[in-house]
């Protein structure tokens, strides 16, 4: 899979001691470890990044109701983009899948683990939620708690760690209408997910209205994705995040 890497010239050696005051910090093991795969994986993979906006409105306010009326199960915007794309993947596989060592044959996974990218006090982990399909979106919120809460302490096993088909990657509320991930490989595309927003849109009739639009960000190997599927997958998304069966989801597989 490497054989057409180009070496490239080293970065230069400077001393910034020359230009004013500095001082040394170290990086984190997590940091060093992860800042080297994650040059491997952006420069062996060709990215192509797709922005796009979807309609959450409907879903941000069921997803209120329910945790108005069940504040012990409180659910968060994250489980229910992860059940959404479950749905999406079942349309387009493509996504849930892996080049082989060859780099001739696609390897599609029919199962449904979603990896979460956690930030921690060390650096950023991905942990993985498995079988999402067969899980209710309580369970998997919960699932997505014990690997942030053991990830930001003891930290992850490489078990809890691996086996994801396509990672999802959340800024929350930080901040930002978008940014391009660095696809976690061996899988095909990551989604980066932005601050959602109130914007005025309109129909297709020029009827305005404000709706709750979050952005959306999905990297993808262009060896295995072309961009027509890309925005045909986005378009598949939105179709989920507004299914009406969705938050049947909340409590039953």
């Amino acid at each position: 899979m490497n054989d057409h890497f180009v070496a490239l010239p080293s970065l230069p050696s400077i001393d910034y001691s020359q230009y004013g005051e500095v001082s040394l910090k170290s990086l984190s093991a997590n940091q060093v470890i992860g800042g080297k795969f994650l040059s491997r994986n952006a420069l062996l993979i060709p990215h192509v990044c797709h922005h796009d906006c979807v309609d959450i409105s409907t879903l941000d306010e069921k997803r209120r109701e329910w945790n108005s009326v069940f504040p012990e199960q409180k659910v968060t915007m994250l489980p229910l983009l992860i059940k959404a794309l479950v749905a999406t993947l079942k349309v387009y596989p493509i996504f849930n899948s892996s080049l082989d060592d060859s780099g001739k044959n696609v390897i599609l996974k029919h199962y449904y683990n979603i990896g979460i990218a956690i930030d921690t006090e060390k650096g950023l982990v991905v942990g993985v939620v498995r079988q999402c399909d067969s899980s209710s979106i309580v369970d998997i919120s919960e699932e997505i708690s014990r690997l942030s809460i053991k990830a930001r302490s003891r930290g992850l096993t490489m078990e809890e760690m691996s086996g994801g088909g396509i990672t999802l990657s959340s800024l929350g509320d930080l901040g930002g209408t978008g940014f391009t991930p660095i696809i976690n490989a061996p899988e095909v595309a990551i989604i980066g997910v932005s601050r959602a927003e109130y914007k005025q849109c309109f129909s297709a009739d020029k009827q305005a209205s404000i709706r709750y639009m979050l952005p959306l960000s999905l990297s993808y190997d262009h060896r295995v994705i072309n961009g027509a599927d890309a925005g045909r997958f986005l378009a598949e998304y939105q179709r989920q995040l507004t299914s009406e069966s969705l938050f049947e989801h909340i409590t039953k597989s």
